[in-house]
């Protein structure tokens, strides 16, 4: 008697279960057509949150040149992703809708309705599921500033050991401070790009700045060129000390390894004055500059083995850059035109800019005469 009311007992779960199982199968079946509607009701709604979001990116990389955050991109490829599928199910949907009898809770062709069913029903949990994850406050920031900015600069014809000569100087951990000194037109700003965009194209862990001293008010320029750097440059900038502003320079500088360089020095430039720690081999900071004063030079880096004097072009260096310029196809425009070309490198006295501007004064005519040069 036990065994049979066991036997009972055990046959009645296996028929509630395979019950159960078959409702849950044929529910994909009977909730097909409400699953369609609400799967397009909800990934139109999806597609719209993800046009909002993604002008709010687009906003926010043009105008203000931020990066967007990795969840929102991630965000944005999962709703891509869900779209695609759920429009695919719903150009499927004509052919099974049809399969569908019974007042929609069977069909002709179960096994192949309740797979669809069933891809619905998930697809359409997704999408919700996107839905209610899509409410970003914020979709992009403002990227890590750059280490070096590169910076645009003329042939370097005459200047390569210079430029060596400097970036070996910088690997010296004894040697934080190095002066470029030179006549003004002689190469120095273009020396002090090629160190810049030196920096720019090799891996290293300095914060490279670029600031331009000048003679009017060198120290107040110089500090808002560090601000933009190290972003420090806010609307609250402009108002600020000039001993406010370094001691925020200062407070963020001393936390780095920094490498500036300060091009067209007229006097000995206030480091400490300006917030700027003064480099030792302890924060392995670097300060290049450019001056054409000697003095200068030896005031800010009394130890003249780490100042570089640049010296005019030689004449076949000169005419080199001066060639460069023009381009080779120009020379041959007319007999007389080498000529005249070895005329004003003579007259440039191998100041490289000197050249540079003479070219851009004058240009080369068919007709040398025409050029205002006498040779």
């Amino acid at each position: 008697m036990g065994n049979i009311f066991s036997i009972s007992l055990s046959l009645d779960t296996i028929i509630t279960r395979c019950w159960d199982c078959a409702a849950r199968q044929a529910i994909y079946i009977c909730n097909l057509e409400d699953n369609l509607h609400a799967l397009q009701a909800e990934v139109a709604k999806l597609k719209e949150l993800r046009g909002d979001l993604t002008s709010r990116v687009r906003i926010a990389e043009d105008e203000q040149q931020h990066k967007r955050l990795n969840q929102v991109e991630g965000w944005l490829q999962r709703a891509d992703h869900v779209v695609a599928d759920a429009d695919q199910l719903s150009r499927e949907s004509p052919q099974q809708v049809e399969k569908l009898c019974m007042g929609g809770c069977c069909s002709r062709h179960p096994r192949s309705t309740h797979k669809f069913g069933k891809q619905i029903a998930t697809i359409l949990q997704e999408v919700k599921h996107l839905k209610e994850n899509g409410d970003f406050s914020d979709v992009a920031r403002k990227p890590p500033l750059p280490s070096a900015t590169k910076r645009p600069s003329e042939p370097t014809v005459g200047l390569e050991s210079y430029v060596n000569q400097v970036w070996s100087s910088l690997q010296k951990e004894q040697v934080g401070v190095i002066g470029i000194y030179g006549l003004g037109g002689v190469g120095k700003t273009t020396l002090l790009n090629q160190i810049n965009n030196k920096f720019h194209d090799t891996t290293h862990d300095y914060r490279v700045i670029w600031a331009v001293a000048s003679q009017d008010r060198p120290i107040e320029k110089v500090q808002d060129e560090i601000a933009k750097r190290i972003g420090l440059s806010n609307e609250g900038w402009e108002s600020r000390s000039r001993d406010e502003k370094a001691g925020d320079i200062f407070n963020v500088l001393c936390r780095k390894k920094f490498a500036l360089l300060l091009d067209d020095i007229w006097e000995r430039f206030d480091l400490t004055g300006a917030g700027v720690p003064l480099p030792t081999q302890g924060n392995g900071s670097k300060v290049i500059f450019t001056t054409r004063s000697r003095d200068v030079c030896c005031q800010m880096q009394p130890n003249m083995a780490n100042n570089i004097k640049v010296e005019c072009l030689p004449p076949g260096k000169a005419l080199k850059l001066f060639e460069e310029k023009v381009g080779s196809e120009t020379l041959q425009l007319h007999p007389d035109i080498r000529k005249l070309a070895k005329a004003v490198v003579e007259e440039c006295a191998g100041l490289p800019l000197a050249l540079i501007n003479n070219w851009a004064s004058h240009g080369i005519q068919e007709d040398p005469s025409r050029m205002g040069i006498c040779y």
